[in-house]
């Protein structure tokens, strides 16, 4: 790739997915003696007493697997920009023990960051019945509607599946890479805009001294390669500030193509996360999004995820333009706060 403007992007992470729905070569089913090597490591973690965040790969040791987990991250880095980790038996577990899973397989990829002002560095996806319209600290995840598509905060997002939605949550990902291509050869004019600063709201996490929100262009050239920073609920929200200069038509149009194309059945793939799945995500080339679902009743089997927001070696060099966001993270991961899974009066508990 040559770091000009107006170049399409050749790469593996320029997919659409109805060319690798049926392949599945975004899928990796785990064998029985990976298993065997993740209760092993399980066990032996246990042994030790320790307790996330204070948790390294080494601490989490996986053989042959291991060397698996290498090969999946160069896949999620450099190739497609997605990978699910299928069949670890969930029944198996409690959901500690699958936090401690979970978190251990993630050190193997890189180091978490905290995912919000509280410092929680093992996520919850769930469903505390608030409203992110009218809260402006709350998230869409924490509700069961419809999360448009957007990227988040880190090098690479995963979600581990604890339990299922009665209906619906399903997680779908598109290219960004994708449509930054099928743009360019329909609305150059649009990238051009797309390459432009935009103000996204913090959502009432910044800290003293920082204005409420930042500022990112949602297509970034950094050093021959693409980088993507997207989340149109948060552009729209900093509309909320004076001193946000209001969206042009121009921007406005260029966000609802980005929007459209994401959602389009030609761009994304859709995959329903089953329970015991893990799905790993690249941030820079590929937006996720979740349908909207229908819960259960019995809190017990109430639609529940784990996610991680993580660092890696591959990423240390990122656009200038995602620093100020990223001291966010850094300046909360000072006071990690060890993940809770007692879900009783949980709406204390926030995460971004």
């Amino acid at each position: 790739m040559k770091e000009l403007e107006f170049d399409e992007v050749v790469t593996r992470a320029a997919w659409q997915g109805r060319d690798i729905a049926a392949a599945g070569e975004w899928v990796y089913q785990l064998s029985a003696e990976e298993i065997a090597e993740i209760d092993a490591a399980l066990r032996h973690l246990q042994s030790t007493g320790r307790q996330i965040p204070d948790i390294g790969k080494e601490h989490f040791p996986l053989g042959r697997f291991a060397r698996t987990l290498r090969l999946l991250q160069s896949e999620i880095e450099t190739g497609l920009g997605v990978m699910l980790v299928r069949g670890l038996p969930r029944d198996r577990y409690s959901a500690e023990e699958m936090g401690l899973i979970y978190w251990g397989i993630g050190a193997h990829f890189g180091r978490a960051v905290a995912q919000n002002a509280q410092g929680d560095v093992l996520g919850h996806v769930r469903d505390m019945g608030r409203d992110r319209h009218r809260d402006m600290h709350a998230r869409g995840y924490q509700t069961a509607s419809l999360l448009p598509f957007h990227n988040d905060s880190c090098d690479i997002v995963g979600l581990c599946c604890l339990e299922t939605a009665r209906n619906g949550g399903l997680s779908s990902v598109a290219s960004s890479v994708a449509v930054y291509n099928a743009m360019l050869r329909t609305r150059p004019d649009l990238v051009k805009v797309l390459m432009q600063p935009f103000c996204a709201d913090r959502r009432g996490e910044e800290s003293p001294g920082q204005k409420p929100y930042y500022v990112t262009p949602v297509f970034i050239w950094h050093k021959g390669r693409m980088f993507n920073r997207y989340n149109r609920s948060f552009i729209s929200s900093a509309q909320r500030f004076e001193e946000v200069p209001r969206l042009t038509s121009a921007q406005n149009e260029a966000l609802d193509m980005v929007d459209a194309l994401c959602r389009d059945e030609q761009f994304r793939l859709d995959m329903k996360l089953e329970r015991g799945d893990m799905q790993f995500v690249n941030n820079y080339c590929v937006l996720h999004s979740r349908t909207a679902y229908e819960d259960h009743a019995d809190e017990s089997k109430k639609r529940h995820l784990l996610r991680l927001w993580l660092r890696t070696a591959t990423f240390a060099d990122y656009p200038e333009a995602l620093r100020d966001r990223y001291a966010d993270m850094d300046l909360w991961r000072t006071s990690p706060r060890p993940p809770s899974f007692h879900f009783v009066g949980m709406a204390e508990v926030t995460t971004h």
